[in-house]
């Protein structure tokens, strides 16, 4: 690591020779297979940007010129590069952010870890230099998978407008996102790929004709100025330059010499370009070459020698919900599932090998999913459609005017609800239930362990008229937890000792056992307790508001937003239904999250069960009091 640890900032590199940057990326690779399979993280994506990001900030002057990441999970060989190479507590608390973080370094320009919205950005930054007569210059990278966003497109066409606006995009093509990019983009893109592109022809043939006395020169500036025929023949790079984008490439994306002179020529075109760079996802690391599902898009920690994870965990949620996909696929020759661009995180990858044809991934297009969706159930089917929790954010306006306006009968299954913890703010799923409680006639299931998850999924794919949706968390299931009695449609998963209880708990999803755990401290204050878990928290069951009236507080704890979520819900129908019982809701702040584990973020917010009995405890104590005075008031006439 001789070189690496002697680059403190990206100017060290101008000093370095063609043969250093070439022994740097390989001091590169190696630091990073040995560093991310000690904490987890994104390995094959930052191995195969190792050149590229060296040439990147060879040839522009970061942070004065502006390096923006699409997504940002590949932006590890550019903390390496910006004085950033303590990997030892990688999104760990106290540690590098797994993601481009602004309170890390100025070079961190945007920390958006969704995809498919650098383009947006670039887009703005570009504009506000021009208005401002700055010279900066804004270079934005997006993967060839990103590029099957919507959002890109919409800023591709902006982009395109101004002809004399600089701005340099760089497409970081390895076929993939998670998985292989699919599409119409993602056939063009091979079509380049595989094509002896124009701008190699030309180079090429420069050398010869720089060699032909007289005609030579000229008639190499003739075909470089040749009109978009001869181009489109030699590589069909047409849809990009019908936008009005200026193209150079494919360039080995592995190459520094080569990627160095597109970009320096991208850098002085002075407007927009669009530079296709070649890259091989896990370059470099035989385990990620050879995994085929995703190149070791994600890791957890994993042997270094061999790639194989240091120890496994039990059973899943996503794994759970996958393997009940299959049966009901059997089953029902009416359910389709939808994915965007995730096969495999979010557990369909049995189904696509079951049922080929009866699956679609949309790309990371999130929004069209919906519609798709909406449109599957018009025609008939039954689509699920599984995202990431937060992912669902982008698809509001689509669940509420396509789905459930139209009355389709689509299941959403979000996974990675609730408190995500390493992979920081955008990727907690702390949102959903409280987006989702405006929409009409949605319906959001909210299962306990694995057995609640098969069971509401099946009952959430029997509603042909609404949207429903099922969400569970990240990780192994606990297990399982099983009621002692029911109420309405909900379980009771304790009952009080109590004639008259002090406090009814109101359980959502994962965190019954924390729930029950909570009952279980307030015993032994002498304060007696129902647990209750809903099961479906949206609508509110009719039969909570007579069991809250039977208790003298009610508490409700979930793992979303305390703004607008459950215990919002519960304290409105309670309202509704005229029962006065003190309410206190506990769940997360409406504040982002910094990355840690999700026990270290938990615990942080006081989302733990002693931090809640404690405060429940205090509550009790309070109308106690509040009681014993009334009972000593003297009488008023």
């Amino acid at each position: 690591m001789d070189l690496l640890t002697r680059i403190k900032g990206p100017r060290d590199l101008d000093r370095l020779s063609l043969g250093e940057l070439d022994q740097l990326a390989e001091e590169i690779r190696t630091f990073l297979v040995d560093a991310v399979s000690k904490t987890g993280g994104h390995l094959g994506p930052n191995l195969g940007v190792v050149e590229l990001t060296i040439a990147l900030h060879r040839v522009f002057e970061s942070p004065k010129d502006k390096v923006l990441w699409d997504t940002g999970h590949q932006a590890y060989v550019h903390k390496l590069l910006t004085g950033r190479q303590d990997f030892s507590r990688l999104k760990s608390k106290g540690g590098l952010s797994g993601y481009p973080s602004r309170a890390e370094s100025d070079h961190d320009i945007i920390e958006n870890s969704h995809a498919s919205g650098v383009l947006g950005w670039a887009d703005g930054m570009a504009k506000a230099n021009e208005v401002l007569k700055k010279d900066d210059h804004v270079v934005a990278v997006i993967g060839d998978g990103a590029l099957t966003g919507g959002m890109a497109w919409e800023a591709l066409n902006n982009i395109a407008a101004a002809k004399d606006r600089p701005l340099v995009i760089v497409v970081n093509d390895n076929e993939r996102s998670y998985a292989p990019t699919i599409g119409g983009l993602a056939n063009h893109l091979a079509t380049l790929r595989t094509t002896d592109g124009y701008e190699r022809f030309l180079a090429r043939g420069k050398d010869f004709l720089e060699r032909t006395p007289v005609v030579g020169r000229p008639l190499y500036d003739t075909l470089h100025g040749a009109k978009k025929g001869l181009k489109d023949f030699i590589a069909p790079q047409g849809m990009f330059e019908d936008l009005g984008l200026k193209y150079v490439g494919p360039i080995d994306g592995h190459d520094i010499e080569a990627l160095e002179s597109a970009l320096q020529r991208a850098k002085r075109f002075g407007g927009p370009v669009i530079v296709h760079c070649l890259t091989e996802k896990g370059r470099g690391y035989t385990p990620a070459l050879e995994d085929e599902a995703d190149r070791f898009h994600a890791v957890g920690k994993i042997h270094p020698d061999t790639g194989l994870p240091i120890s496994t965990s039990g059973l899943d949620w996503t794994s759970v919900f996958g393997e009940e996909m299959v049966k009901l696929g059997h089953e029902r020759e009416d359910i389709v599932a939808i994915t965007a661009a995730m096969l495999q995180p979010v557990g369909l990858g049995k189904f696509e090998e079951a049922f080929p044809d009866r699956i679609y991934d949309v790309g990371i297009a999130e929004q069209h999913g919906a519609v798709s969706a909406a449109g599957l159930a018009t025609g008939g089917l039954h689509p699920v459609f599984a995202v990431y929790a937060t992912f669902l954010n982008r698809a509001f306006d689509q669940v509420l005017m396509d789905v459930a306006l139209h009355k389709c009968g689509v299941t959403f299954v979000l996974d990675r609800a609730g408190i995500t913890g390493t992979d920081g703010a955008s990727h907690n799923g702390m949102w959903d239930m409280s987006i989702l409680q405006c929409v009409p006639t949605l319906r959001i299931a909210a299962p306990r362990d694995a057995d609640q998850v098969r069971a509401q999924l099946r009952e959430a794919v029997a509603v042909d008229d609404a949207p429903t949706v099922v969400r569970f968390s990240k990780g192994a299931v606990g297990p399982a937890v099983q009621a002692v009695g029911k109420a309405g449609g909900m379980d009771i998963l304790r009952k009080p000792k109590a004639a008259r209880p002090d406090v009814l708990i109101v359980s959502v999803g994962a965190l019954a056992p924390m729930c029950l755990e909570i009952a279980d401290l307030l015993d032994a204050q002498g304060i007696s307790s129902t647990v209750v878990d809903p099961r479906w928290v949206k609508p509110v069951d009719e039969a909570l508001a007579p069991l809250a009236e039977r208790h003298r507080v009610v508490v409700t704890v979930e793992d979303n937003s305390r703004a607008g979520g459950v215990g919002s819900a519960v304290a409105q129908a309670l309202r509704d239904a005229g029962v006065d019982v003190p309410l206190r809701d506990f769940g997360i702040p409406p504040v982002f999250l910094d990355h840690a584990s999700r026990g270290e973020v938990m615990a942080d917010i006081g989302l733990t069960a002693p931090d809640i009995a404690r405060q429940v405890t205090g509550l009790v104590a309070k109308l106690d009091g509040r009681f014993e005075s009334r009972a000593v008031e003297p009488a008023r006439d």
